[in-house]
């Protein structure tokens, strides 16, 4: 009777094929943000789908780029849903790549290209770790569902109306799903996260002019730098405390269980801010402090600001208008649309009624429980694999589309990946290890495996 420990030979056996499909994959730029070969990308994941032994199709989200669905059938009656996505950031600045972004390098023990980390490596895994499962035994343990989007990267402005569609909630209705892809930390220790902040981004104007003028009339007429500056400093106190009234309201309180996960997470952070290159984080956060603070507490960012002249030399110019990007980022049960009424209130009772307020995307929170079955298998699962226990971790501080994944289709949600903490994500030479790279296929392996002898309930 086979083994997982055949199935983990096999992709031993395999690997350079597994580089050569991550080679082909993240060849094909998929830049949602421009957009660019999306539609070639999706026929690509189609076929690499049906490369590995499952059944694809080609989706359309009405307005949005192809979501490919993935399904193969197993023997246990669970199903495990995946999600990933096939898009990808820009590459610029393009000058600081080492290689091309899209001609994916490999060399030094990893491989160089955008996307290897977030998010086609992740995908390329999964579908060997299938394939070799079904060679090794013949058969998949449990039915396995892909769902692959195109725009994750500019905020899945379409995927949740995808969702609310009959159709579309019974095609991919499974009983737990595996999220897009985590890390293993610069220990090596293997990274579980249970849920994702959501976001909302705005765009700030300020603007009391026509047109841009000579700076000598500043003495009489008001400059919207200046304006949006004391409008951006009454949202947030030098204590990092943000000043909108009610902002906190809807914040759902950490749980036992998930404060005393922030105990076993790493406490020395001296890597990290060194790789940063900062004097310190804010207010001194350190050990749980940081952690708490980093996975569980909203947030108010300056994402840029924009005025006036700021080229070489000397302009004396006073600007027409005024901008400012900012973004959220929210706990449950925090609702983007809910901040923003706020926002816009706490501007006009401030007196800053006339700086527009323009929405550019939104995102709601979700957390799945850290005592759902689920996440105990998928932790025992990186034993199987990376030979340590995994680090849980309540929530991703960044943003993605789980909130429709959970409360749409009902289902426990955990992630794990092939990325590792240096893998520069969103940045030039971004790059995934491939000792990683086949520790992540087997860790999905291990968890298909464990599936089928849990035989999970609906909800994990």
């Amino acid at each position: 009777m086979p083994t997982l420990d055949d199935v983990f030979h096999f992709l031993d056996a395999h690997l350079s094929d597994a580089l050569g499909d991550l080679v082909r994959y993240c060849a094909q730029p998929s830049v949602s943000a421009q957009p660019e070969g999306l539609e070639e990308c999706g026929e690509l994941t189609v076929k690499l789908i049906r490369e590995a032994g499952l059944s694809a199709l080609l989706l359309r989200a009405p307005g949005g780029p192809p979501v490919v669905y993935g399904m193969g059938a197993g023997i246990a009656p669970t199903t495990l849903l995946l999600y990933n996505h096939y898009d990808v950031q820009p590459a610029d600045p393009l000058e600081e790549w080492q290689s091309p972004p899209f001609q994916p390098l490999v060399a030094d023990g990893k491989v160089y290209g955008r996307g290897t980390a977030d998010t086609k490596g992740n995908i390329v895994a999964r579908l060997w770790a299938l394939r070799a499962y079904q060679q090794v035994f013949g058969w998949l343990p449990v039915t396995v569902k892909f769902l692959i989007e195109g725009e994750e990267e500019v905020g899945s402005p379409h995927l949740e109306e995808f969702l609310h569609e009959t159709e579309q909630r019974e095609r991919f209705a499974a009983d737990v799903c595996l999220w897009e892809g985590s890390y293993v930390d610069w220990n090596g220790r293997p990274d579980i996260r249970l849920g994702v902040k959501g976001i909302l981004y705005v765009e700030l104007e300020a603007r009391t002019a026509e047109r841009d003028m000579h700076s000598s009339w500043a003495p009489v007429v008001p400059n919207p730098a200046w304006r949006l500056l004391h409008a951006l400093a009454s949202l947030k106190d030098m204590d990092e405390r943000i000043l909108i009234p009610g902002f906190y309201d809807a914040v759902r309180p950490a749980t036992s269980e998930e404060l005393a996960s922030l105990e076993f997470l790493p406490m020395d952070m001296e890597q990290t801010r060194v790789g940063f290159g900062i004097a310190g984080f804010l207010g001194n956060s350190t050990g749980v402090d940081y952690w708490r603070k980093l996975m569980l507490e909203p947030t108010c960012n300056i994402c840029g600001i924009e005025s006036g002249y700021t080229g070489a030399g000397a302009k004396t110019v006073l600007p027409a208008s005024a901008r400012a990007k900012l973004d959220f980022r929210l706990a449950p049960d925090q609702r983007p649309g809910d901040i923003l009424r706020k926002l816009s209130d706490h501007l006009a009772n401030q007196g800053f009624g006339d700086i527009e307020v323009r929405l550019i995307a939104a995102e709601s929170p979700a957390r799945s429980s850290m005592t759902a079955p689920f996440v105990a298998l998928v932790k025992a699962a990186a034993v199987d694999a990376y030979g340590m226990p995994a680090g849980v971790y309540p929530s991703f501080p960044g943003t993605g589309p789980m909130s429709p994944i959970i409360e749409l289709l009902g289902v426990t949600v955990a992630d794990s990946g092939v990325g590792y903490s240096g893998s520069q994500i969103h940045a030039p030479n971004e790059h995934i290890r491939i000792e990683d790279f086949l520790k992540g296929m087997k860790h999905i392996a291990a968890i298909v495996h464990r599936l089928r002898q849990a035989s999970a309930p609906r909800g994990g």
